[in-house]
């Protein structure tokens, strides 16, 4: 996806005055985006998106009147503006990112300068203006908890003890990778996932899905074991892999530097895969701006991998799964809710 340099609009909206301050000034200053406005509360930001019609709108998750989530569900499906998130470390966040927001970017605490956050989301603002919108359905707005019996088991097979499964994604991919793993049965065969996150809510992330998906979902940790039934999310800030260790797989969790842009990266993990498994593998590679993961589903593919791409259609962003496809990296391409079927009916087959 080719980005062009034309001017962003953007609307702020945070109940602080500091904040506003330091986000207005800092996006100001960027010669790709113009602040057309500020919002102080939902109310205000309502009536602002109506009359500014913004290109991106960035949204505090906490706000007295109405919350960042109410306001994104009463919104979104009358004005698709694309929403980033400027939360603090908070569990809502993912909660705004099923109502519709795009991507979200962490308020600074002490770990990181107000300079690198303004350079961080305005980075994510540029992404988002070229992002699809999709507001939560009335009917996936209450989501529950899936039981370890609703989706039928894979059943003992030696093939798929072996097995390991690696799943990429970014912008629009907490809810589009949610979307696949919910749809996965408790004993599927040990999964890694990179997802592009700030530090602190990966941790976070892994403890939702282990909530809502059938399996246990945990954030890895440095020399972890894979066996089925068990998912990993990647720590950020941390390059993750798999190593073999007889006939055994771990994953290896260390600082490093960032890979096609990013720490963790696709690439990373997707390129030891192709180095380190010996049984049967997949690699998925989901929504999200750029090329990471591209070249390491490619190395997978080669190295005997199944490989899956999700499509243009409905992904929030059609970057990295489009590079890979682009470059025969991907097998087959199948939408978010689809590629759990598309997995199974490989896993099944081995």
């Amino acid at each position: 996806m080719a980005l062009t340099g034309r001017v962003i609009r953007v609307l702020v909206v945070d109940d602080s005055a500091v904040a506003r301050s330091y986000i207005i000034s800092g996006l100001s200053a960027r010669t790709r985006i113009e602040v057309v406005g500020y919002a102080i509360n939902a109310a205000d930001a309502q009536r602002k998106v109506q009359e500014l019609r913004p290109d991106v709108m960035t949204l505090d998750v906490e706000m007295p009147d109405m919350s960042g989530i109410d306001l994104l569900k009463k919104m979104l499906p009358v004005y698709q503006v694309p929403v980033i998130l400027v939360s603090s470390l908070n569990l809502r966040v993912f909660d705004a990112l099923g109502a519709g927001a795009v991507d979200f970017v962490r308020k600074p605490d002490g770990s990181q300068s107000k300079d690198e956050f303004i350079t961080t989301l305005s980075q994510k603002i540029v992404v988002a203006a070229y992002a699809k919108v999709r507001p939560s359905a009335p009917a996936r707005a209450a989501q529950t908890v899936v039981t370890p019996g609703a989706v039928p088991l894979l059943g003992p097979k030696l093939t798929l003890d072996q097995a390991v499964i690696g799943l990429g994604a970014s912008t629009g991919g907490t809810e589009a990778t949610l979307e696949v793993m919910k749809r996965l049965p408790a004993d599927i065969p040990p999964m890694v996932i990179v997802q592009h996150m700030p530090v602190g809510f990966t941790k976070m992330y892994a403890e939702r899905l282990d909530r809502l998906c059938a399996m246990e979902v945990r954030e890895a940790v440095d020399g972890d074991e894979l066996h089925r039934g068990l998912a990993l999310v990647a720590p950020a800030d941390f390059q993750c892999r798999v190593v073999r260790i007889g006939n055994r797989y771990r994953v290896s969790c260390k600082p490093g530097d960032k890979v096609s842009g990013h720490r963790p990266s696709v690439d990373v993990l997707f390129q030891s895969m192709a180095d380190s498994v010996k049984g049967k593998m997949a690699g998925v590679i989901m929504t999200g701006m750029g090329h990471d993961g591209s070249d390491g589903l490619l190395a997978m593919r080669k190295a005997g991998a199944y490989t899956i791409g999700q499509d243009k259609e409905s992904s929030v962003v059609y970057g990295m799964p489009m590079v890979a496809f682009d470059i025969g990296a991907v097998q087959i391409q199948a939408s978010c809710e689809n590629i759990a079927g598309v997995l199974l009916r490989y896993l099944k087959s081995l």
